[in-house]
């Protein structure tokens, strides 16, 4: 009898224990370990269903509409300089970090004292974390990285740009989200990756090679054909055939892409591109004061104590251009693209007039000895007399 009582709670215990076993087995999913790859990223920051994102980035909303959108640039450290350019019509402002000995402190009293009507944007040195979220925290609507050569760096770029899930920003606050941009229609955490714009500077070979897989990643708003250092890393200048395949390359990447081919603004008349740097504060402050000091002098001529019946001269736009351009070299390709137009335009102008262009170049010439030559060249091969 007692056999048969072993058996049966034997049984009986085997059986419980099986029936058990399925419900065991089917636990583990709550012990599994965690894995961000399977993690389904929530809707907290979604905005509304049938709610569409307003784009309040006036870089960002120029571009959707076609463009051009036009960059000034700004390499002064003082806020009423970098105010005036804010106010100057351009679309954004491209504060260069990338060259000038400016700090962040310096950038975030310039954006915490104009932010408008221009967007608030930077050149920074490089793609990483620390670069652009200052630039993003403080403000910025705008980030151009530089000499970006590889698919790795462009993701990075795209990384600390934009917030989860397209990006891996941190949101740290700053006076961008809480002072600049912290009232734009739908919240600025919400709509912050609807309005960036991001711009990667193609400037060396090894970019070039690698434009198209840039330019196809997502979250890439724009690439820029940098004309100076594409230049410098090739060996060859503007009109030169290695040279010109170069920057087609880039505009080709961008357009196949559906993304925007940026450039200096001296090419706003090449098919394709749609975004553009314009010049510093300083060449505006010389092409300013150079138009100025024409039209008084005309003026002074016609109708004041120098006497009257002098004609307006033609050549103050030019001549304006030239200053703005040369007074003080900045950018080489600048320059010489100005000394071109002032030869072509001095063609169909006034022996006086000429004469005025002439001497400008030959001014330019003389206080620029590096440059000199090239210049020489420039202006003599468009029919202008610089002897």
């Amino acid at each position: 009898m007692k056999t048969k009582q072993l058996t049966f709670v034997a049984v009986t215990i085997g059986f419980l224990l099986g029936a058990l076993a399925p419900a065991a087995q089917a636990q583990p999913a709550e012990d599994a370990p965690f894995r961000a790859a399977d993690f389904e990223y929530g809707d907290r920051f979604r905005l509304p269903d049938g709610e569409q994102p307003e784009i309040w980035n006036p870089a960002k909303r120029k571009l959707l509409e076609g463009g051009p959108m036009v960059g000034g640039t700004v390499r002064a450290t003082d806020p009423r300089t970098y105010c005036a350019m804010a106010a100057a019509g351009y679309d954004f402002i491209w504060v260069e970090m990338q060259h000038e000995a400016i700090s962040w402190e310096q950038v975030a009293r310039f954006w915490r004292t104009c932010p408008g009507p221009a967007a608030p944007g930077a050149r920074v040195a490089y793609a990483d974390e620390r670069e652009i979220q200052h630039a993003t925290d403080m403000g910025a609507a705008v980030i151009v990285v530089p000499t970006v050569d590889s698919v790795a760096e462009a993701q990075a770029a795209v990384d600390w740009t934009y917030f989860p899930p397209v990006g891996r920003r941190s949101a740290g606050g700053g006076q961008g989200a809480s002072e600049i941009w912290n009232e734009v229609p739908g919240g600025y955490r919400q709509t912050w990756n609807d309005n960036v714009v991001l711009i990667l500077m193609i400037e060396t070979l090894e970019g070039v090679e690698n434009a198209r897989e840039i330019a196809r990643i997502p979250g890439v708003t724009g690439l820029f054909a940098a004309s100076g250092d594409l230049g410098n890393f090739s060996g060859f200048g503007e009109g030169d055939p290695e040279y010109e395949a170069l920057i087609t390359e880039v505009a080709t990447a961008a357009k196949e892409a559906g993304i925007h081919a940026c450039a200096p603004l001296r090419w706003a008349n090449r098919p394709d591109f749609t975004c553009f740097q314009a010049g510093t504060e300083a060449a505006n402050i010389r092409r300013g004061a150079s138009a100025e000091l024409q039209q008084a002098a005309e003026r002074y001529g016609s109708t004041g104590g120098g006497g009257a019946g002098r004609t307006p001269s033609e050549a103050g736009a030019v001549l304006a251009n030239l200053t703005a351009e040369c007074g003080s070299i900045t950018y080489e390709a600048d320059c010489y693209a100005a000394i071109e137009s002032a030869a072509s335009a001095a063609g169909s102008m006034s022996d006086s007039d000429q004469a005025q262009i002439g001497r400008r170049v030959r001014e330019i010439i003389a206080a620029n000895p590096g440059q000199a030559a090239r210049i020489r060249e420039i202006a003599s091969d468009g029919g202008l007399d610089v002897r």
